[in-house]
């Protein structure tokens, strides 16, 4: 009988970080294997992951950044939940050809709503009508959701993305898996922790809180293995990127705005980007940009410009992008890589006084790109407004959690570009020395899943 598999995903670690300070994943590495992964381009999340779970590049799977723009809506969206997005086979569509009884379990992993595994846990924040936001998960069966609660209390949402993001919300997730696991005996199940990503975006790659960061990582990676040896599973733990020290921020869609391609519609809220009537626009990720062109003029004007701006290592048009493999008509006509030590943001306005209200807001469905700031309290009374938010809320008043700054200076570590050296990228681990070979990439791990799981 085939042993079940765990597939555990440690953001933003890398070859490099194994040894003293991460005791429970270098005893993996010891007891089996340790490699470095060749990555995703571009290097974020859901495109890593989509990549991993269907053995193809993003060009065939359609996953081409963490959000783009939808042409059909005419909008920009990031963050999107739903498995349908996929244009590729996943791992266990394959897997159930030869297995149809193969129960997985997908525990944070991304692409989760409308998916065709057995069980499933993410996070789903509850929306009210007054304007307050609620921490909350999805899952399926019901009933996982209502025990997960009751064993572990609710997740700590707040902790999961934010300037409040911490050690909280991963330890949450590796210890209510162990439980989903032993509720839904899954033959594959996928687990994501994010810690890494925190601080490592805040202060950069190298420091004295990375020791700190690595422990603390490791003792949730520690719940998860111990868990699975104890079941007698094996284990693969992989990761999507490693971040890279950023001193410097490109800002595309301010030198699209000046050059009079980028358009802005106004209301009560400040200005916000209007896909619609724009010749150019930019929607950033990271260190990566999908420049959405109207026509061909307005192509060849902001490559040329674009090209030209400080920060920006390479632009990308037309057929070039197949050599990111991201040539998809989800991608913008042109393509935008940020050079080494720099992240590009994506504010559009020029007068501070204009920004729209939730420029200093965590806010990931309502920006036109990923903002990294909102990590970081605003130096200049973010705490004070947060607090007095909070104060509000509990009166039941409206509010404003305006507690992030606009100042890119406060980023100092991102992703989005290949690893400058093998042992800054992605890593993978596996408890079975059969799966070691050299040259493993992330498109690997599709087969290296398949083959655990029907041996």
């Amino acid at each position: 009988m085939t042993r079940p598999l765990i597939v555990l995903c440690c953001v933003g670690l890398t070859p490099g970080h194994l040894g003293t300070s991460t005791p429970h994943l270098s005893a993996l590495a010891a007891r089996g294997f340790a490699a470095p992964l060749g990555g995703t381009l571009p290097a974020v999340t859901t495109s890593a992951q989509t990549t991993m779970l269907t053995g193809v590049a993003p060009g065939e799977h359609g996953i081409v950044a963490n959000g783009w723009y939808f042409r059909e809506l005419g909008e920009v969206w990031l963050w999107r939940q739903s498995e349908a997005l996929v244009q590729a086979p996943l791992v266990w569509d394959l897997l159930r050809r030869d297995r149809p009884d193969l129960k997985v379990l997908k525990h944070f992993w991304w692409y989760a709503m409308n998916s065709s595994v057995d069980a499933l846990v993410t996070p789903r924040p509850a929306y009210h009508q007054d304007g307050a936001k609620s921490p909350d998960i999805y899952a399926h069966p019901a009933a996982l959701k209502d025990e997960l609660i009751r064993k572990h209390g609710p997740f700590p949402l707040f902790h999961f993305w934010g300037p409040t993001a911490s050690i909280r919300s991963t330890r949450w997730i590796a210890e209510s898996f162990t439980t989903a696991c032993d509720s839904v005996r899954p033959d594959l199940a996928l687990a994501y922790l994010p810690h890494l990503d925190y601080d490592l975006q805040r202060f950069g790659p190298q420091g004295t809180h990375l020791e700190r960061n690595l422990r603390e990582l490791d003792a949730a990676a520690g719940v998860i293995i111990d868990h699975a040896t104890a079941a007698g599973a094996q284990i693969l733990v992989v990761s999507e990127y490693g971040i890279e020290a950023v001193r410097s921020t490109a800002f595309p869609n301010r030198a699209l705005r000046e050059a009079g391609l980028l358009s802005v519609c106004t209301n009560a809220t400040g200005e916000l980007l209007d896909p619609g009537t724009s010749r150019a626009f930019a929607v950033c990720d990271h260190q990566i940009a999908h420049v959405y062109c109207r026509d061909p003029a307005a192509q060849a004007q902001a490559q040329a410009l674009l090209s030209r701006l400080p920060g920006i290592d390479r632009v990308y048009a037309g057929d070039e992008r197949a050599a990111l493999g991201l040539d998809h008509a989800r991608s913008g006509e042109l393509i935008v890589m940020a050079a080494a030590g720099a992240w590009l943001a994506h504010d559009y306005w020029l007068d501070p006084a204009l920004a729209p209200d939730f420029a200093r807001c965590v806010e990931i469905h309502k920006k036109p790109g990923y903002d990294p700031r909102e990590l970081v309290f605003d130096a200049q009374g973010g705490k004070r407004r947060a607090g007095v938010a909070l104060l509000r809320k509990k009166l039941g008043l409206r509010y404003v959690m305006n507690a992030i700054g606009t100042d890119p200076r406060v980023v100092q570590g991102s992703h989005g570009r290949a690893a400058a050296h093998p042992d800054a990228g992605p890593v993978i681990i596996g408890s079975d020395t059969r799966w070691a070979r050299a040259g493993l990439t992330q498109r690997d791990v599709c087969s290296l899943i398949r083959s655990a799981c029907s041996a």
